[in-house]
């Protein structure tokens, strides 16, 4: 596929409009372009009509989107007013629009004397016909971020509006002889005039597409996630393409289906509590490109980077500061239960399926495998303090922990602890603590007890995380079924010498040291 300056320009543009390209890169890093033509699905138009499971199934093939929610509203714009299935015809005729929109929006050559006023992250997506504006004749231009009126003549650029700055966006009409054309208007806040297009035909078409973007600004804001306003771009995109698709009276109502944002921004259902808004700086979805939502098993940062792991040992790497996508890639089959960073260019991965797994930062590719363990591999720390992050420890279900020289990547000691359910390991002051179900327990770095710490003997809790703090001599637990945070001396554990009961929490699962919280 030709690229043009603009998708050059953005790397937000490819990850939108060439999926299926981007799918077979990520296969080839997993697998080796040796194994490229056997991972790579070549897709094929449907020759029989679709229900809805069938339906889903395609659209993913397709490329054009993964998300079900999504699918389900394209499946009900696409069956408006018949049965509800989708035939093959139907859906080449939406493939082949969405596709030459794609092409479209890679083609759009702007002038230097215009790409000066947006961007470099923007592209348009979306161009009008040439329309009569209240701020002259030319064609409207959608970016993921503004509005713009792209002037004829000589290109000139006139902001129409930023989406966070809309202050109403509604149907109109402008007179023209003895006649009234229809018409887009809009407010923007801190202007007095409204800017009004003589839209015509595509007036109810982008009433939809600018109240959707509009819509999934407020939210991305809202919910410091600017993943909400790329959903509401495909959204916007998909509408455009079934109206194209149906060319009937019931088009516009049928791409109202997918407004997924304005009606929710209608309805108030993301409404992000105060405290939150307060603390909260960004957010992201690791499962928005996946077929399903996916629990997030374990979080690693490491500098610039941010790894996530979801369901079944997948792992997906963000850039830290843009929080854009850099790699994925299949860790084992299992579910991944920690993740460590070793001498700034490994990360460590423990797994359900007794592996842990080393992956290059650099290749981001697994390049060993340690196959010490005889059960889940549940916990991974390193010793900073004597051997200079040259010596990393793992424990596993069954009380079992070995001690690794980094460099060598051999046991150098191991050993078994008496315990249910061995679930972590840290390092501190010389030894090792290692919280299990029912106890938490210093051990010397030779594998014998020095003290163990219990709950109280009425409370029938389990322990689901314990935090150590150096510097004041504690450590806290927490309970999976608690709302008790259980606070203890580390030089004498014997019982927890002061307690804080969570409000309207049924227990806790992880904790964090974030400053002096």
């Amino acid at each position: 596929m030709k690229s043009s300056p603009q998708a050059d320009r953005r790397p937000e543009l490819k990850r939108l409009i060439s999926r299926v390209k981007r799918e077979q890169e990520r296969e080839r890093a997993t697998l080796g372009r040796g194994q490229e033509e056997a991972a790579v699905k070549r897709f094929q138009l449907p020759k029989k009509y679709m229900h809805l499971e069938e339906f889903v199934k395609c659209v993913q093939e397709s490329g054009i989107v993964k998300d079900q929610g999504t699918i389900h509203r394209l499946f009900d714009a696409l069956t408006v007013g018949h049965q509800k299935q989708v035939g093959p015809d139907l859906f080449r005729v939406f493939y082949t629009i969405w596709k030459e929109t794609e092409a479209e929006a890679q083609e759009v050559s702007l002038p230097a004397s215009v790409l000066e006023h947006i961007d470099a992250t923007e592209c348009v997506f979306k161009l009008s016909s040439s329309v009569k504006t209240s701020r002259g004749v030319g064609k409207i231009a959608m970016t993921q971020r503004r509005l713009f009126l792209l002037t004829n003549g000589r290109p000139g650029f006139v902001e129409v509006a930023q989406y966070r700055d809309l202050e109403d966006v509604k149907l109109s009409s402008a007179p023209f002889l003895v006649l009234r054309i229809p018409s887009l208007k809009i407010r923007v806040h801190g202007k007095k005039e409204a800017f009004e297009a003589n839209l015509k035909t595509e007036t109810e078409l982008w009433n939809l597409m600018v109240k959707e973007m509009w819509a999934g600004r407020i939210i991305a804001d809202q919910n410091k996630d600017p993943q909400y306003l790329q959903q509401a771009l495909t959204n916007a995109l998909l509408m455009d393409a079934v109206v194209g698709s149906l060319q009937s009276s019931k088009a516009i109502y049928a791409a109202s289906k997918l407004a997924h944002f304005d009606r929710m921004k209608l309805e108030a259902t993301m409404m992000v509590p105060t405290t939150t808004a307060e603390t909260l700086k960004h957010k992201i979805n690791p499962s928005v490109e996946l077929a399903a939502p996916q629990a997030v098993d374990v979080l690693l940062y490491t500098p610039g980077q941010l790894w996530v792991s979801v369901g079944g040992g997948k792992v997906i790497v963000f850039d830290a500061s843009s929080w854009s996508l850099i790699h994925t890639c299949q860790v084992g089959n299992a579910r991944l239960n920690c993740m460590l960073g070793v001498d700034r260019d490994q990360v460590w991965m423990g797994s359900e399926d007794c592996v842990i797994y080393i992956i290059s930062m650099v290749s981001m590719v697994c390049n060993r495998q340690l196959t010490e363990h005889r059960a889940e591999v549940t916990g991974l720390a390193l010793d900073t303090e004597k051997y200079s992050q040259k010596v990393a420890y793992s424990c596993s279900a069954e009380g079992t922990v070995m001690a690794w020289e980094v460099s060598t990547l051999k046991v150098k000691k191991h050993f078994r602890l008496s315990c249910d359910f061995l679930q972590s390991v840290y390092t501190c002051g010389g030894a090792l603590w290692c919280c299990s179900r029912t106890s938490i327990m210093e051990v010397w770095r030779n594998g014998s007890l020095k003290q163990r710490v219990n709950l109280p003997e009425h409370q029938r809790v389990r322990f689901s995380c314990a935090l150590l703090l150096p510097e004041s001599e504690e450590l806290w637990s927490v309970c999976v079924d608690s709302a008790e945070v259980y606070i203890w001396h580390m030089k004498n554990a014997t019982k927890p010498f002061h307690r804080v009961m969570l409000q309207d929490c049924a227990g806790c699962y992880c904790m964090i040291q974030v400053k002096n919280q």
